[in-house]
């Protein structure tokens, strides 16, 4: 399993989000695409990015646009962590409806 992975829930059918592209960047002086993935049927994203990341600032870009069609009311999700525990797994799920959105330290 990934050092982070991610999951996405549709509050509005009560199912899990399949098919949302996901990219994980790092930040440096700029932000750098590390990896990319797409959520599976369950709405979940096991493998993404390396095995192992330093302590740092990253980011998940979610593309709902691709889930909730053209004119979504949020068409992109960012979700900035910071990574303290080189070790440690980080999950980071979110929670998607069509007008809200919420997020937080999984487990």
């Amino acid at each position: 399993m990934s050092l982070v992975t991610t999951h996405v829930l549709d509050n509005a059918t009560g199912r899990p989000a399949a098919g949302i592209p996901v990219r994980l960047d790092a930040r440096d002086d700029d932000w750098s695409p590390l990896a990319y993935a797409e959520t599976d049927d369950d709405g979940r994203i096991r493998e993404l990015g390396p095995d192992s990341l330093p302590a740092g600032v990253y980011r998940l870009v979610f593309d709902t646009a691709s889930y909730l069609g053209p004119d979504a009311f949020y068409p992109e999700i960012t979700v900035t962590f910071r990574i303290t525990d080189p070790a440690a797994h980080h999950h980071v799920p979110v929670l998607l409806s069509p007008f809200a959105y919420s997020t937080y330290r999984g487990s």
